[in-house]
């Protein structure tokens, strides 16, 4: 195994560890873990680069990781009562519907162009900013309605991006039965 996709499974098993120090209001170590993720992804993608080492496994378990961490955090933040549960359903149900969307295209063999878009880019970063105000903020005990800007944006961005991607693979596979 190279050493990106070894980076990206260490990624995956930072997020049981992250999580219950969520649960147990740990949250500058939860905060620490999380930023050690990212770390540990902005290095596979370095490395996988440089070292020209793109692996079909890397291609499938990166965004995986990415989503299972900002998903976890989610999920979690919302059981404990930091982010409201609307959020969280909103955030889960645009993945497994994007999820579906690209299974369904694999196992039809539609080819659907599957690059992210501003719009994708942009959630994620708003929901990742979001996801660490509200451990940093609950971390100093301060009012999460200070970030209530961000958490609108990240709304914003998350159902507009969800309908652009579920608009571009209506359109893809439209042309492609004509």
């Amino acid at each position: 195994m190279n050493i990106p996709n070894s980076l990206t499974i260490l990624r995956i098993l930072l997020i049981p560890c992250y999580v219950g120090l969520l649960i147990y209001g740990r949250f500058d170590q939860a905060l620490i873990v999380l930023l050690v993720a990212g770390l540990t992804d902005a290095l596979d993608g370095l490395i996988a680069r440089m070292k020209n080492q793109h692996t079909r496994l890397g291609a499938v378990l990166d965004p995986l990781a990415d989503k299972l961490l900002l998903t976890s955090g989610f999920i979690t933040l919302s059981l404990i009562h930091l982010i409201p549960l609307w959020v969280t359903i909103l955030v889960a149900s645009r993945d497994v519907i994007l999820l579906l969307g690209t299974a369904v295209a694999h196992f039809t063999d539609y080819r659907v162009d599957l690059t992210p878009t501003f719009l994708g880019k942009g959630t994620t970063f708003l929901q990742l900013a979001y996801v660490v105000m509200v451990i940093f903020l609950s971390s100093r005990r301060i009012d999460l309605t200070i970030i209530l800007p961000l958490l609108f944006g990240m709304v914003s961005f998350t159902l507009l991006s969800g309908l652009h991607y579920l608009y571009r693979g209506i359109r893809q596979t439209s042309a492609i039965r004509s």
